[in-house]
């Protein structure tokens, strides 16, 4: 069962749920499509031709393959609230397929980066001493000095596989944020539609920048108030989940 009130599920509860209010129906794109929102059409898995890569299926047709899981329901998600910056990112891999021929064994890095951000990267919009704990993963100053800065701070999990893994919480869960500080001047959430951000994000991503890996780890229930169990201060000392950086190599 989902819980909608969580931290994590709430910028998908509105359409969520509509469509899985306990859970996912055995005809996921006939629910999908029947609530509408998205600028594509969900359709089953069975329709995507044999031989044809699933994005560059998506780009050609606007049709979505879509199984009854809980990964392909925060996907369709995604679509209905992110739906710029998922064309986007369908757009860039549907090109960097083409531009090498077709599916490859390897991915090459602009492909490694678009389904890392498709599939486990969180948002953030937070005052910029967070964000300079964060990127070098200063952990006791991000969330024990600076812990009354998180009251100033929005996530949203965008990755669907990492708002998948969150359905049943576990301590090790770790993001791929996003170093791309979300301006503070954009509206709030109203939980429905486009979410606020949708624009302003599909606009910032070029192949070039999305190619060098711009994110950076963070166990999410780590974040103050998302977690009880994070108000103990000795949740953090676990080494094994909050993983120090590791030390430079030597020039």
């Amino acid at each position: 069962m989902i819980d909608w009130t969580t931290p994590w599920q709430r910028p998908w509860c509105g359409p969520g749920r509509g469509v899985a209010p306990e859970a996912v129906p055995s005809d996921l794109p006939r629910a999908l499509n029947a609530l509408g929102g998205a600028p594509v059409r969900f359709i089953p898995q069975s329709e995507l031709p044999e031989g044809v890569a699933y994005e560059s299926h998506i780009f050609a047709t606007g049709g979505v393959p879509t199984r009854d899981n809980l990964h392909d329901l925060f996907n369709a998600l995604c679509w209905m609230r992110f739906p710029q910056t998922k064309r986007r990112l369908n757009a860039l891999q549907a090109a960097a397929i083409d531009q090498s021929g077709g599916v490859q064994a390897t991915r090459g890095p602009l492909r490694d980066a678009l389904t890392l951000f498709d599939e486990n990267a969180l948002l953030l919009q937070a005052p910029e001493p967070l964000w300079q704990a964060l990127r070098v993963r200063d952990w006791p100053r991000l969330f024990a000095a600076l812990r009354p800065l998180w009251a100033q701070a929005t996530a949203v999990t965008f990755g669907h596989a990492l708002t998948e893994k969150l359905v049943v919480p576990y301590k090790s869960i770790t993001a791929h944020v996003l170093c791309l500080p979300v301006p503070t001047g954009l509206a709030p959430d109203p939980g429905q539609g486009p979410h606020p951000w949708d624009a302003w994000l599909a606009a910032q991503l070029t192949p070039d920048w999305l190619a060098t890996k711009p994110f950076t780890p963070l166990p999410v229930l780590g974040i103050p108030g998302w977690w009880p169990a994070n108000e103990d201060p000795g949740f953090y000392a676990d080494t094994g989940v909050f993983r120090p950086p590791r030390p430079q190599s030597p020039t």
